[in-house]
């Protein structure tokens, strides 16, 4: 019995207005603990044995995932009448000096019984408890979700970014090479038939075929040397070697040599060579500024940025751009093996929502592999659905665990190592858009089939 007068258990709210002889039959079956600062109340996978009525004080309790809960004063918490939890799925600390009352569930028909509106009431409580524990998941996995793509997009923007800039900066080199054998070539007075052989030669280097196989680069570079020793051109080799990469070949090289005089053909070397380089940092420069482009893009796709929240989204678009965006975690090892449909499969969604689907279920897929397999995606149409599978080449789901995969908090990894499966989100996403998700599991071959209304069929407002 517990040493608590009915007026301090009426500060709870649910207790407010009821009876005395209701309250004093409550206070007969529950017991009285004081809790000191940082003492735990219960521990994880503890028996769901207990209701507790917070009267004084604060406590806090922590997921294994890290989302973390408070309870203050005049609040109900642990399980409550007609709850399915089996065992604690928290660890539980005071924040505070506190006193709770310990009501066991054992008794949960008697309470029911006697005090019948109170369990209205509780049920009341552990719907709202439901609804704020989803939205504290929901935007956890959110925010988990968006650190993991911020860093992946930061590593995978930071190369072509850090290339760009390197190539820009070898660039003004170049040029300034460049500047210096035209200035050069101007101190000549070159006739108009040397000017046209040189810009004959630079067209000729500057082609888009690009280098030969390495047996024929070789043998080319041989015969350029020898080109380059036969009109007096020392040190041929430091020109060769670029000259072969960038498509020269041997005729046109000789004609330009032997259209100009002998104190011509090194100055219009060093001015083809700086153009050559010109443009193939160019190329590069290009080449990195678009891995930055198609990056953007594809984050602005698979956010939907600037665009309608629901709108028909092709599926095969959706995750293409995922698996963009997830570039730095698929590149270390993994294969992938696409088996799109031809035509596009169309869904009326809310397209960044089913990009997260994606993201969890490939995440998971890598992390079973250890960052090492093949990665099979396929689409499908089936009856009114468009139908997308995801499957790994990993070790496969263990069978004590898959009826649990889709529970709320449910993780399989250790405290601080990641964001466990996210599988409850991307079911509830699924299902808000009415479609449904099927796992099967072998060794070696785990896959999720996600079933989804194509576009017509509609989605629920």
């Amino acid at each position: 019995m517990a040493d608590v007068s009915r007026d301090e258990l009426r500060t709870v709210a649910v207790f407010n207005d009821l009876p005395d002889e209701q309250l004093d039959w409550f206070l007969d079956h529950a017991t009285e603990v004081h809790l000191a600062s940082g003492e735990v109340y219960v521990r994880t996978d503890d028996p769901a044995d207990r209701m507790i009525v917070l009267l004084e004080g604060e406590l806090q309790a922590r997921m294994p995932n890290d989302a973390v809960f408070t309870t203050r004063a005049g609040t109900v918490t642990g399980v409550l009448p007609y709850s399915r939890m089996t065992k604690f799925p928290v660890t539980g600390r005071a924040v505070q000096a506190s006193r709770i009352l310990i009501f066991p569930s054992a008794l949960f028909d008697d309470l029911l019984r006697h005090i019948p509106e109170l369990g209205k009431r509780l049920v009341a409580t552990m719907l709202d408890r439901t609804r704020e524990a989803t939205r504290v998941e929901q935007q956890r996995d959110r925010m988990a979700a968006l650190g993991k793509l911020s860093a992946g997009l930061a590593h995978e923007l930071n190369n072509p970014a850090a290339a760009a800039r390197r190539t820009a900066q070898q660039l003004r080199s170049a040029v300034a090479e460049f500047r210096s054998s035209v200035s050069n070539l101007e101190g000549i007075q070159l006739t108009e038939g040397e000017k046209s052989a040189i810009e004959q030669f630079e067209v000729s280097c500057c082609s888009d075929e690009g280098p030969p196989d390495v047996l024929e680069a070789s043998r080319i570079q041989d015969e350029i040397e020898t080109i380059l020793s036969r009109h007096g051109i020392e040190d041929g080799w430091q020109y060769a070697s670029s000259l072969v990469e960038s498509g020269a070949q041997p005729e046109p090289l000789s004609l330009m040599l032997g259209a100009v005089r002998s104190e011509v053909a090194q100055p219009a070397l060093k001015r083809v060579s700086a153009l050559v380089e010109i443009n193939d940092l160019l190329t590069e420069l290009d080449n990195s500024t678009a891995k930055i482009s198609d990056l953007v893009r594809a984050i602005k796709e698979y956010s939907y940025m600037d665009q309608a929240p629901v709108q028909d989204v092709d599926l095969t678009k959706g995750l293409e751009n995922t698996l963009t965006i997830m570039a730095h975690k698929l590149k270390k090892g993994v294969t992938i093996k696409r088996d799109y449909h031809p035509t596009p499969l169309l869904v009326n969604s809310y397209g960044s929502e089913l990009n997260q689907v994606w993201t969890n279920i490939i995440d998971n897929a890598v992390d079973a592999m250890h960052g090492s397999g093949e990665l099979r995606i396929k689409s499908f149409p089936e009856g009114d659905c468009a139908v997308i599978e995801i499957g790994d080449s990993g070790p496969g789901i263990p069978p004590e665990i898959q009826s649990r995969i889709f529970e709320p908090f449910f993780t399989t990894k250790d405290v601080g190592e990641g964001t466990g499966l996210g599988l409850d989100t991307a079911l509830r996403i699924v299902r808000k858009h009415r479609g449904s998700i099927n796992v099967s599991s072998v060794p070696g071959d785990t896959r999720f089939q996600i079933r989804l209304p194509s576009a017509g069929v509609g989605i629920p407002g």
